[in-house]
């Protein structure tokens, strides 16, 4: 058996790798956080910011690249690709703390529309970047990115005689806002780049997809997710490197410590646990493997666990620079932070797998 990826999927993963450092640098990031005073008088986009039509770009530099596509078969106008081949890519936009729902979108409602014979047409428009999707998952009742979201699908576990997932389209429930503007109202939320809207009354409509379809497009959220985890806590890790490289003490670079040092090995060591657990989750679900949602599950505790951990040490190395909104660091600490609370947290997906062991 070959633990590794192909020379395929490396060069693709390097290909989105390079377009992201390219089209959505940490200014890109900021771009999409709202230009305005939250609820405190704080201006949390402060800072350099790119022009906000780049926001916009990115995606659609992703769509003409392929990338939504990644989950959707040839027949459906995607390229046909497993979870082994997107997990990679998941990874690079979670570095990047690509302000779109990159993971939502091609990650799990495009392959369930896939799955489902795209009962409402409109996957064409989700692969070709005109439309974003959202989805919500049992437990949450915020929208990512939800003024941007046009096609909403809700995520449900029911219990008792009706046990198993359900996957709905969403017909109503994000709030509008202004009436004047007719734009939806965001939540004060810790990772304000990520637009949340609460979603409000819905009105539900047919389900998509079988109970496995619903069951299988949680465990894509919680595994694209875990992969942006992984992600971002490289970013963290490698912004701190190169600052604790530049900052001096004493005429030598902070970097020198060994107390520093520590700090980064420790964080380094489980971001290292972590990707191989994401990995092979990824091999689990598109193998078909019954320990699937097992895996995904523990991948997304660990990933949790690490990107929270490299966020803590980073801040440590940084110091009170590193949570001021003017400095980059703090785009992706809340990232790390936002991200960690989705799809499950660590606590709740330790509980599914010792359901699963049976302990």
């Amino acid at each position: 058996m070959r633990f590794a990826f192909t020379d395929d999927q490396l060069a693709f993963r390097d290909a989105v790798r390079d377009l992201l450092a390219k089209e959505c640098p940490p200014e890109v990031v900021r771009a999409a956080w709202p230009d305005e005073t939250d609820v405190f008088g704080a201006r949390k986009g402060e800072g350099a910011r790119a022009d906000a039509a780049k926001v916009d770009a990115v995606w659609s530099a992703l769509a003409e690249m392929g990338v939504l596509g990644v989950g959707v078969s040839e027949a459906g106008g995607g390229l046909g690709m497993t979870e082994v081949d997107w997990v990679l890519l998941a990874e690079e936009t979670g570095y990047a703390a690509l302000p779109h729902p990159f993971v939502e979108t091609a990650c799990v409602v495009a392959p369930l529309l896939d799955g489902a014979g795209d009962p409402h047409g409109v996957l064409a428009e989700l692969l070709d970047g005109t439309r974003q999707a959202g989805a919500v998952p049992p437990g949450s009742t915020n929208v990512a990115w939800g003024d941007a979201v046009t096609y909403l699908v809700l995520l449900e576990h029911q219990h008792g005689a009706g046990t198993g997932w359900v996957a709905r389209r969403v017909e109503r429930g994000l709030a509008v806002g202004d009436t004047n503007h007719h734009r939806r109202t965001l939540v004060d939320a810790v990772d304000a780049g990520r637009h949340l809207v609460r979603l409000g009354a819905w009105q539900a409509g047919d389900e998509l997809g079988s109970v496995d379809d619903a069951a299988t497009a949680f465990d894509h959220g919680a595994l694209g997710t875990a992969a942006q985890l992984v992600g971002v806590g490289r970013r963290l890790l490698d912004l701190t490197v190169a600052y604790v490289g530049e900052r001096k003490q004493f005429g030598v670079p902070i970097g020198s410590q060994q107390a520093v040092k520590h700090h980064l090995a420790d964080a380094a060591m489980k971001l290292r646990f972590a990707a191989p657990a994401v990995y092979a989750a990824s091999w689990s679900m598109a193998t078909g493997a019954p320990t699937a949602s097992r895996d995904v599950s523990t991948a997304k505790a660990l990933a949790s666990d690490a990107a929270r951990f490299a966020a803590r040490q980073a801040l440590q190395c940084h110091g009170a620079i590193g949570y001021t909104v003017e400095y980059d660091l703090h785009l992706y600490l809340k990232r790390a932070e936002a991200l960690a609370r989705t799809w499950g947290d660590a606590a709740w997906h330790r509980r599914r797998v010792a359901t699963a062991l049976g302990i």
